[in-house]
């Protein structure tokens, strides 16, 4: 409950920051619209009468204008279920005069960046970037600023951004390696086999939960005895490795740091066709409805939860801000980029109810379906 509290805290003073210059820059709102940044068909979600009028009388400054949002993937379920559109409902809420040019790249690095440059050709003022390649990514931001358009970091870190807001991934690592350790001492493990599924080599967030992660295992009396970086973070490729060292690792193997909850999917699945029983211990991260069923059933051991809402909310916000010539509020430094960093927090059997569920993340309905109901009971979810 501590890391939940830390966490509505520091959206509540981001929020409050960035609300008051971006509700002065953009007046009361009267609706946004959404359209594809690569020229699809758009969809209105109301007028902007309401902006416009306020800045006219005198009660605003400049108008809102086009903000880019540019997500990286849909395999992973977040995006499309939560980030998207809760950020749009936060421009939505806080500028009538801002219009979003919402694209997804599908993992596709070379896509993102048509995507980008369409976004910019359409007059976008601010890019609002989760970078499938951390690293070709910064030719976007590069592009973006001859231009004299900002760049947000989403969630996941581009060098030379104007403001990056995201957890601290680092510490993601850090959770999960205590949590499998942790689950491995409460299981009477003391010793043995770990794998260690870590996520895309090109996502730069991949690198600092890995290097989390490693900070505990390898200290931990543990033996890592296989690694693999898991291309595009598809669950997939990371069931088809697991597979493919069974029959190397299955003797000793008694726990499975997975980067994400897709990921752990792939695992879990791998294990328990090569016949594994009890299953080991495999973390997972983003808190997805299948991997919570899955800590419910006793086939994943954690999950790492990262309030979406508030990463989407405050990227809104800077978004709004930057377009309106202000100064989003920051409470962080990355690599000289002024950055919001919120908490992550573990999630167990134990917690789920009063992390989210109570955040509204998901319902209890949403969790306990058929086969779940009768774990949900016996977890006390309700």
């Amino acid at each position: 409950m501590t890391a939940i509290r830390a966490t509505r805290t520091s959206f509540a003073i981001l929020a409050a920051g960035l609300t008051a210059t971006a509700l002065t820059a953009c007046g009361t709102n009267s609706g946004t619209s959404t359209t594809s940044a690569a020229g699809g068909a758009s969809s209105s979600a109301g007028t902007t009468s309401a902006a416009t009028d306020t800045a006219s009388s005198g009660g605003g400054s400049a108008a809102g204008g086009k903000i880019a949002l540019l997500l990286p993937e849909s395999k992973t379920t977040r995006y499309e279920s939560f980030d998207r559109p809760l950020f749009e409902a936060a421009v939505k809420a806080d500028c009538a005069d801002c219009e979003v040019l919402y694209s997804n790249a599908d993992q596709d690095a070379a896509k993102q960046q048509q995507q980008a440059e369409a976004a910019l050709t359409q007059g976008a003022k601010v890019l609002v970037l989760d970078a499938v390649d951390g690293k070709s990514a910064q030719t976007i931001v590069a592009n973006a600023k001859s231009q004299g358009v900002k760049v947000i970091a989403y969630d996941r870190f581009v060098a030379g951004s104007d403001y990056y807001i995201s957890f601290d991934n680092k510490k993601v690592g850090e959770l999960q390696g205590t949590g499998l350790v942790d689950a491995l001492k409460a299981a009477g493990k003391t010793s043995g086999d770990i794998v260690m599924i870590n996520g895309s080599p090109t996502d730069a967030n991949a690198a600092d939960f890995k290097a989390g992660a490693h900070s505990v295992l390898d200290k931990s009396g543990y033996k890592i005895a296989a690694e693999y970086d898991t291309p595009d973070w598809s669950p997939d490729k990371a069931q088809a490795w697991m597979e493919s060292q069974l029959s190397a690792v299955k003797s000793g193997l008694v726990g499975v740091y997975a980067a994400n909850d897709g990921t752990a999917g792939g695992a879990i699945a791998a294990l328990k066709g090569g016949g594994v029983s009890p299953l080991p211990p495999v973390t997972g991260q983003d808190a997805e409805l299948a991997a919570i069923q899955r800590i419910l059933a006793g086939d994943q051991a954690l999950t790492i939860y990262k309030a979406i809402k508030p990463e989407a909310e405050g990227a809104a916000q800077a978004a709004i801000a930057l377009a309106t010539g202000q100064t989003p509020a920051t409470s962080a430094d990355k690599e000289g980029v002024p950055a919001t960093l919120l908490e992550p927090i573990v999630v167990t059997k134990d917690n789920i109810m009063d992390t989210i569920i109570k955040d509204g993340f998901y319902k209890a309905a949403d969790i306990c379906t058929g086969d779940y109901a009768s774990a949900c009971t016996a977890a006390g979810i309700k």
